[in-house]
């Protein structure tokens, strides 16, 4: 069994910053992409940022300057450096880890719980 915990959210002034974070843990083997994603209300979930196993990224162009997505392989761990916040960044906030439980298993998708970020005055 694979769980991803999400932290770091929270209430934040238009031009501040909150820093997520999203741990994996159980019974892991490897670990592929790490994935930020967000949904705001009445809206679709939408990507925000993309790391790969080798470190690539990719960034919505919506957060593109502003957001910075890195992690630790030691650790499991995925995070979300978002600077410049602006209130159209209100959103929960969920990521997803590509996982595989064993050597010659697939890899599957764990999305964490969510976590809300709400920027407002």
């Amino acid at each position: 069994q694979v769980q991803l915990v999400e932290s770091g959210g929270g209430l934040v002034q238009p031009g501040g910053s909150l820093r997520l974070s999203c741990v994996a843990s159980g019974s892991i083997f490897s670990i592929n992409a790490m994935n930020w994603y967000r949904q705001a209300p009445g809206k679709q979930r939408e990507v925000v940022a993309t790391i790969t196993s080798g470190g690539s990224t990719n960034y919505a162009d919506s957060v593109k300057g502003r957001f910075t997505i890195s992690r630790d392989n030691a650790k499991n761990t995925v995070f979300l450096q978002m600077n410049s916040l602006k209130p159209e960044d209100t959103a929960v906030y969920y990521c997803n880890q590509h996982i595989k439980t064993q050597q010659r298993g697939p890899f599957y998708v764990y999305w964490g719980q969510g976590t809300q970020v709400s920027v407002s005055s």
